[in-house]
């Protein structure tokens, strides 16, 4: 069945039709206006409490119809909910440098602070670049910071000599130290050290990535602390079709760029910089992960499950239980079409096509597949589909995301 995913306006995304997003959820709602002043953020496809995706024949919440059929949409006789909530981001602007608690700590949070803590549940991430994407992501190692340090007296001052000194022996706690010294400086310390970086940076006629990120994250959010984590955490810049994947308690931050998104279904984020919104520092300060590894490390890897039978199928396999995605990648069908089987699993899955186009075909029935078609396959629909790729039409690109059962 076909479904309308749930568009977010975060003030971070991508304006009117520079936004992939707004491309996508023009294509998948008949009649959707795109406003040119408008920022298209996420597109959300699950049964999440706060963006339930439709169906396109009534207009029904996702979420309702699950609950009326468990067993034929999800099969299952007990739950009644997605595991996951799969999304699409255009981000313009850098989002909050942020870990998510594991279940644990998520049912701690949310017990003692419902309001800010909306729900019980962890929420391990995937994000799958679909065009040039930059993030934060995870603490770069020892030498790395101790280089930045050396290279910005500013910071040097604001953290003292000491922790430049535990970074060059390499002192296991030196790295917990020195961020934990940078977020709980006082607030006028932060400003004096950003400003006067600032005016430094912007006189100097050298250019680097990290000078430019700084400048940008200025300019978009003053004096905030978050700007200077930047000096602690791997910048990466992933080409389409790379993916990061976001265990508990990796410190991380969006910056630019499109990418595809899935996660468990939960809304839990603690945030400390880059943001107007509350900042709960001392808890992100008590369960954010110092692993200190390169951040060609934190690149996570596709598997080829069944090359001989799907061989343009790769799925990213996290280690939850609670999702897996499958990128669908086929080149252009010549005369004759191609012919290629998709899978579903017993759960059902969530298929969006980003690009090109073709026929699903399952059970006799025939759905009509291009960019920003999104389809619900249910438990009931069936376990094999065959997928026609149109003829001299432009590579097909979809992503399925699904529970992870194959561990």
């Amino acid at each position: 069945m076909e479904i309308v995913g749930n568009v977010k306006c975060y003030e971070w995304g991508k304006l009117g039709l520079d936004s992939f997003v707004a491309k996508l959820a023009q294509a998948n709602s008949d009649g959707l206006e795109v406003k040119p002043d408008c920022p298209y953020a996420e597109l959300w496809m699950g049964d999440h409490v706060s963006g339930p995706a439709t169906l396109k024949t009534d207009g029904k919440g996702l979420d309702e119809a699950i609950r009326a059929d468990p067993a034929g949409m999800i099969g299952s006789s007990t739950g009644q909910q997605l595991p996951f909530l799969l999304k699409v981001l255009s981000i313009r602007k850098a989002l909050s440098v942020q870990v998510h608690p594991d279940k644990t700590e998520a049912e701690k949070l949310h017990r003692q602070f419902p309001d800010v803590y909306k729900d019980p549940n962890h929420k391990p991430e995937l994000a799958i670049a679909l065009t040039d994407f930059q993030a934060l992501c995870g603490f770069r190692p020892h030498e790395d910071i101790a280089r930045s340090l050396q290279e910005t007296v500013e910071l040097q001052q604001l953290l003292g000599a000491e922790v430049l000194a535990k970074l060059e022996a390499r002192d296991p706690s030196a790295v917990r130290v020195g961020y934990e010294r940078l977020m709980h400086s006082a607030p006028e310390a932060i400003e004096g050290c950003i400003a006067a970086m600032a005016r430094r940076m912007q006189s100097a006629d050298s250019a680097s990535e990290l000078r430019d990120l700084f400048l940008r994250l200025h300019a978009d959010f003053g004096c905030d602390v978050g700007v200077l984590s930047i000096y602690f955490l791997n910048y990466l810049r992933l080409q389409p079709g790379q993916a990061i994947y976001l265990a508990a308690n990796v410190p991380h931050a969006y910056l630019d760029g499109d990418c595809v998104e899935c996660m468990a279904c939960s809304d839990n984020v603690v945030r400390a910089g880059l943001t107007p919104k509350f900042k709960d520092v001392d808890t992100l300060l008590r369960l954010v992960r110092y692993d200190c590894l390169p951040g060609a490390s934190m690149l996570f890897q596709s598997r080829l499950l069944q090359p001989e039978r799907q061989p343009h199928t790769r799925t990213f396999v996290p280690p939850v239980p609670d999702f897996a995605v499958a990128e669908i990648r086929l080149p252009a069908a010549s005369t004759g079409g191609l012919a290629y089987s998709v899978t579903n699993p017993a759960n059902g899955s969530i298929l969006l096509t980003v690009g090109g186009g073709g026929t699903l075909v399952g059970q006799g029935r025939e759905i009509r597949l291009s960019m920003g078609t999104i389809v619900f396959l249910s438990s009931s629909a069936g376990k094999e589909f065959l997928l026609r790729v149109d003829e001299a039409g432009e590579p097909f690109l979809a992503f399925q995301a699904m529970r992870n059962d194959f561990e």
